[in-house]
């Protein structure tokens, strides 16, 4: 849905709007949804895993879909790479900082990030051809089930199995309820968006900034918030396995479904060169940050200070 915004300030109102209401319905759906997935006897490692990381990647997804139909693919890729090189950098930097030093199992570390890197090395081909079609993006959503796979096997008895913390199961009314507020809270989500996207075309019109370096810097950030705020809960409850494999299925999910569900349905052209450029510098950051925390097997200060510095380094996009 496009509506014409006349004013400047007014597009920065809806941005901040509709980034506040998606940041609150998805908290709400992914609340919902874990609560469903319980009732309906979900594995706790795919709720862990899978089920969160889509949750707070519906931004994204619905980015796609939206800024695609409406021809600005540029919002949707800008937006899914800006979460990913965020999540790496700013969510994983920030949380030492509220709950102290986070340790983790290099296995599970390994697998998931191995699988995180190939698709965005997958990722990154595609767009170096120049091209981007919807054979292109079926095979990067279809990659993601494969990546699933490959992480719910190989990591089969992690501690996200103990720390998901799912409830009961309820009944048949309470089932029906808890679908409507999923649907109800998606739709919120779908509201969100649609005001960050008419608000990024104004606000690129404006001041003469391409849109994709608008949703890779604000958008982008905006759109990890919900990683940020479920993680920051989690780590609170002692709970670092549901964090780290949330950042990381979550940054899976943005290369994968996020960019992929939008050109399948609605393919567009995107600025290959922009997207070139800060999909290898988001590669370079995954394969350092993955290394980094597979050696050290744990998240301090000091690491998440680092990290933060690797995405004030992206700026220099802006320069260049």
């Amino acid at each position: 849905m496009v509506f014409t915004i006349q004013s400047t300030f007014i597009a920065v109102l809806l941005l901040i709007a509709g980034l506040i209401l998606m940041i609150f319905t998805s908290k709400k759906t992914v609340d919902y949804s874990i609560e469903l997935a319980s009732i309906l006897n979900i594995p706790p490692l795919i709720i862990g895993v899978v089920l969160i990381s889509l949750g707070t990647d519906l931004p994204e997804i619905v980015n796609s879909v939206l800024s695609n139909y409406l021809g600005h693919a540029d919002i949707s890729i800008g937006d899914s790479v800006g979460s990913i090189l965020n999540q790496l950098t700013l969510v994983f930097g920030i949380l030492p900082f509220f709950g102290g030093a986070i340790k983790f199992k290099r296995r599970e570390l390994a697998v998931i990030g191995s699988c995180l890197i190939l698709a965005l090395i997958f990722l990154f081909t595609m767009f170096e051809k120049g091209t981007f079609t919807r054979l292109n993006a079926f095979f990067l959503i279809a990659s993601l089930g494969l990546f699933t796979t490959i992480i719910t096997t190989s990591v089969a008895k992690s501690d996200f199995e103990k720390d998901a913390g799912i409830s009961e199961a309820g009944n048949d009314k309470k089932k029906g309820i808890l679908i409507l507020l999923v649907v109800v809270s998606m739709i919120g989500v779908a509201v969100g968006s649609v005001l960050i996207i008419n608000s990024v075309i104004k606000l690129a019109e404006d001041i003469n900034l391409p849109e994709y370096l608008i949703s890779f810097f604000i958008v982008g950030i905006g759109t990890s918030l919900p990683e940020l705020f479920v993680d920051i809960a989690a780590i609170k409850k002692k709970q670092y396995n549901i964090a780290v494999g949330d950042i990381l299925g979550s940054c899976l999910v943005d290369a994968t479904l996020s960019i992929g569900i939008g050109q399948f349905l609605f393919p567009q052209r995107v600025s290959t060169v922009l997207a070139n450029q800060t999909i290898l510098y988001t590669i370079l950051v995954a394969v350092v940050v993955i290394v980094l925390l597979a050696v050290r097997r744990k998240l301090d200060k000091k690491t998440g200070f680092f990290f933060i510095l690797l995405y004030l380094a992206s700026y220099s996009f802006l320069f260049f």
